[in-house]
């Protein structure tokens, strides 16, 4: 089991996440059969709309104020060159999502998603955004430690990410309905993997993808540093919080904690990509229950995806070979979500629609 005295708010946390309730799951299913189309004709849809119920205990899920919560973080490895980026621009892309120029903005917008974008572990500060009220700043520190030569972060440390995370999810739950998890980071796909590979138990080689476009070489660099990092520090599979304070980000706890905290509160949330994914197999190794109130939003490109989502029992709600992050997946299939709570509280049954059913047996 993983120590969890060091913080009594996370343990205070984990005992408010219970499973989905059964009776409203049954209850959405009966309504589901009895619905104005063929048994079940909406297929996943409907499998969808059962987990909302038992998450949200209602027949009618309210979905309708939906979040993106995108975090930022740096990452002390970038320093072995295993990105073809520069590690400032995870502070230019923090600007280009706050002057509305991200493939993020573009995507929320459409789904009609408001963005909380959050500094977690970025080199630099943002004076500006912070006045403007545009970014909200729960720092742990200037990027992780570069986690070939030692643990990314303190056990403190990692603690102090995922609270922080839980205690965004409490600050914004009487306001949302429906989360999403994002993310920014220059080389944030290394430590992920790293996760991805203690946690699974999968091969390194067999995870690690491109990221932000390396080539071959570059990629089997990318492989060693991992590999050399797991060796370096021994993660414990067993305990989450020794995970990411060895080989995770500032951001993948604070995702956790989101997740964690979406979950204390009943509330569901969609999970990016490849990097939420991590977070969100540390979130289920702290409090496995967190995972009914889970939906993997799409399958990433990256290769190590599968395996997690095989891990968590998901299936991703899209395909579409995306591996842009910052929580674009995730609010893309926050349109699913919305449409099948639709389907459970908005369709008529055949005795509500009085369609004489006599002979459809």
């Amino acid at each position: 089991m993983p120590n969890i005295a060091a913080s009594s708010f996370l343990d205070s946390t984990f005992r408010k996440i219970y499973p989905q309730d059964n009776d409203w799951r049954e209850q959405a299913k009966k309504r589901l059969s009895e619905l104005t189309m063929p048994f079940w004709a909406l297929g996943d849809l409907m499998d969808l709309a059962v987990e909302l119920a038992g998450i949200t205990r209602s027949l009618k899920p309210p979905t309708a104020r939906k979040q993106v919560v995108v975090m930022a973080g740096d990452h002390g490895v970038t320093a072995e060159k295993i990105s073809p980026y520069p590690v400032e621009v995870t502070g230019q892309m923090l600007r280009n999502v706050v002057n509305g120029g991200a493939g993020i903005n573009a995507l929320a917008g459409q789904a009609g998603a408001g963005i909380t974008l959050v500094d977690m572990g970025v080199r630099n500060d943002f004076p500006d955004l912070v006045a403007s009220g545009a970014l909200i700043v729960k720092k742990i520190g200037r990027g992780t430690d570069n986690i070939l030569h030692g643990p990314a972060m303190s056990r403190t440390h990692a603690v102090m990410a995922v609270e922080a995370g839980i205690a965004l999810a409490n600050q914004l739950a009487d306001s949302v309905d429906l989360f999403a998890t994002g993310e920014i980071g220059i080389g944030n796909t290394t430590p992920s993997t790293a996760i991805a590979a203690v946690i699974t138990g999968k091969p390194v080689a067999e995870l690690t993808g491109r990221g932000s476009g390396l080539d071959n070489s570059g990629l089997a660099h990318k492989v060693e540093v991992i590999e050399a990092a797991l060796a370096r520090n021994t993660p414990d599979k067993n305990d989450a919080l020794d995970v990411l304070a060895k080989v995770g980000g500032f951001e993948l706890g604070g995702l956790a904690g989101l997740i964690l905290g979406a979950a204390a509160n009943r509330k569901p949330v969609v999970v990016d990509g490849f990097i939420s994914t991590a977070a969100a197999l540390l979130a289920c190794k702290l409090e496995p229950f967190a995972r009914d109130f889970i939906f993997c939003g799409h399958a990433s490109a990256e290769p190590g995806h599968a395996a997690m989502c095989a891990f968590l029992g998901k299936k991703p709600l899209l395909q579409l070979n995306m591996r842009l992050g910052e929580g674009t997946g995730a609010v893309l299939a926050m349109n699913i979500v919305e449409a099948a709570a639709k389907v459970l509280g908005e369709v008529a049954t055949f005795a509500e629609a009085s369609v004489c059913t006599a002979n459809l047996a």
